[in-house]
């Protein structure tokens, strides 16, 4: 039991989980706490930086909380430095800030596509690139990025964010295969459909929407935000260690499931 314990504890380290003030990020960093991490995160406004801390702080827990966004290069590698002074070297990141736009592929406009992609998929490059050299110098560290369902499947109205969670799919095969050689792990995390207060509205019963996904679904309900906690502690943790450029996808069976036959 000790050993399971050591496998999986996170005691020690410090945890950066992107955009993590609500919803999926809130329970990864959440879980982290719970497993003896200590919780970095980000976000590029100030108001919700300061819910995010304030909802920490309703949890418990001590989290630092800094101002930046991940798309702006030099932002992110000068509040690097700085979690890196004030905290400590950073052990694990996750991606987890991302946007969606649901808009038919004809009527989205260049820019919007560019935006979309810009924080889905350039924003883990910039983030992974700017803690890589401190995880390569100490020859460890766990970069987790959160993926989709959307990055097997394609939907009507999500072509930006299909291509962006495709893209960052094989961005996190790539870090695995180029850095692998120095005891870094990059997995990804495909949640399925997650009840949040932003799904809320599709779940009321009998929305056509509500029913699609409880009947698409091998486990027949929508996930939950604490669905993908002992899924992330897994690939944050020394369990994981000879696991790599794997997208764990947690979607209680969509993506195995061809549905139900109509009666």
């Amino acid at each position: 039991m000790d050993y399971i314990n050591k496998s999986f504890s996170l005691e020690g380290k410090v945890a950066l989980v992107t955009g993590a003030t609500y919803g999926i990020g809130f329970a990864i960093a959440k879980a982290f706490h719970k497993a003896g991490a200590t919780i970095v995160f980000n976000n590029r406004t100030q108001e919700s930086l300061d819910q995010g801390l304030e909802s920490y702080k309703k949890e418990g827990i001590d989290a630092h909380g800094y101002l930046f966004d991940v798309t702006d290069e030099k932002a992110v590698e000068e509040n690097i430095k700085k979690i890196e002074s004030e905290v400590g070297p950073i052990d694990i990141l996750v991606n987890n800030a991302g946007i969606i736009k649901r808009i038919p592929m004809i009527e989205m406009t260049a820019e919007e596509f560019r935006q979309v992609v810009d924080i889905d998929l350039n924003g883990p490059f910039i983030m992974a690139k700017a803690v890589l050299p401190s995880m390569i110098e100490r020859r460890s560290g766990k970069i987790i990025n959160i993926c989709s369902m959307m990055s097997e499947l394609g939907r009507e109205t999500v072509s930006a964010y299909a291509a962006a969670k495709g893209g960052l799919k094989m961005l996190t095969r790539n870090i695995a295969s180029e850095y692998g050689k120095y005891n870094i792990q990059c997995n990804g995390i495909g949640p399925g459909y997650i009840a949040t207060p932003q799904t809320a509205p599709l779940r009321e019963d009998g929305h056509p929407f509500n029913n699609f996904i409880i009947s698409k679904t091998p486990a027949e309900r929508w996930g939950t935000p604490e669905d993908l906690m002992g899924p992330a502690i897994f690939l944050a943790s020394d369990a994981s260690n000879f696991v790599n450029g794997h997208v764990l996808y947690v979607d209680g069976g969509i993506l195995a499931y061809i549905g139900k036959q109509p009666k």
